[in-house]
């Protein structure tokens, strides 16, 4: 046994380690963090139009939803497998499968279909009006769920019913024909590709074209304010927009970041099986699945941080239960 397995070997005992305390806990933390983040975005009172709060309530029932049957529902038991044995009697493994591949590939394109939003908004002053509307967002979101729902059906077929409770390279069983099967392999293959490598370059191409649009335009509003002030007073128009893109960019940055390693480890790990071997260590993949599940909670901070009345609602939340048992108290 050669010194570099041993030493990929101790890194995978020390993943799963603290996959053992990371998972149950960002779970206790995701789930009331997305659950309070539809709750104050609902309420429509952080300032944001109905349009963007539609796509942001969106994402995060979608971040929800994976968090319960990604996270809880296939991460946990498989890191605590002893304690979780009986699932093996529970046969809805390919039924389990369909739901968690629907519910992430809606927090993908939901992710996609708001920047493509904000770069209409921001780069075609004319197609605004007609589609960053509530009913628009509404059509697109519903849409989107349905084509991620049929996509996915799939997953019913090359799953058998059992759990295997294992990522290697799945969590369900399939037979020895599914998993040498090279039509199997492909439809596999381009599940991976629809989802996310498509969104990924989706993702850039929208910020891209924002950031040159948003640097053009301010460009020549500097001039033309120059020309008529003779000086450079603070424009509110100006830091509205830049206020729009750190947004935009947090939020799509933040997903390709913690994607990454998740898309290229899929994909390689699907070349593996099929015979063309590619050298990944283990662990490498559980550091994947860690990272996706992580941005599942992520884009609540993001609005925290980044929106002065999300703030405000967050605290008022907080702090009118305390009141409330105060005054049951006294």
């Amino acid at each position: 046994m050669s010194l570099g397995f041993l030493i990929k070997l101790k890194i995978l005992w020390a993943i799963n380690d603290i996959q053992k305390i990371y998972y149950p806990t960002l779970a206790a933390i995701d789930v009331p963090v997305n659950a309070v983040t539809i709750v104050i975005l609902s309420r429509g009172k952080c300032g944001l139009s109905t349009c963007v709060t539609r796509y942001l309530v969106a994402m995060a029932a979608a971040d929800l939803m994976v968090i319960i049957f990604d996270l809880i529902l296939r991460q946990i038991p498989i890191v605590y497998r002893d304690e979780f044995i009986f699932v093996w009697n529970i046969r809805v493994c390919n039924i389990h499968a369909v739901l968690l591949y629907a519910a992430t590939d809606c927090s993908v394109w939901f992710t996609v279909t708001f920047t493509f939003d904000r770069f209409v908004a921001i780069c075609c002053q004319k197609l605004k009006t007609k589609y960053c509307t509530e009913k628009t967002a509404a059509v697109v979101l519903g849409t989107v769920t349905v084509l991620s729902c049929l996509k996915n059906i799939f997953w019913y077929f090359l799953y058998s019913r059992t759990y295997w409770l294992s990522n290697s390279p799945w969590f369900c069983t399939v037979t020895y024909d599914a998993f040498r099967s090279l039509a199997w392999a492909s439809v596999e293959f381009m599940h991976y590709v629809i989802t996310p490598f498509i969104p990924f370059l989706l993702i850039l191409l929208f910020n891209a074209l924002t950031v040159r649009h948003i640097l053009v335009a301010n460009r020549a509003r500097r001039k033309l304010r120059n020309r008529s002030s003779g000086e450079s007073p603070s424009d509110p128009e100006m830091a509205n927009r830049r206020k729009s893109m750190i947004v935009l960019f947090v939020i799509s940055g933040n997903f390709m970041l913690l994607w990454v390693v998740f898309t290229v480890c899929s994909i390689l790990k699907r070349f593996d099986y099929l015979g063309y071997p590619v050298s990944l260590p283990t662990f490498v993949p559980e550091i994947g699945f860690m990272l996706q599940l992580l941005s599942c909670c992520t884009n609540t901070f993001i609005y925290a941080v980044t929106q002065r009345k999300f703030r405000e609602e967050l605290s008022n939340g907080v702090i009118y239960p305390l009141v409330m048992i105060v005054k049951l108290i006294r």
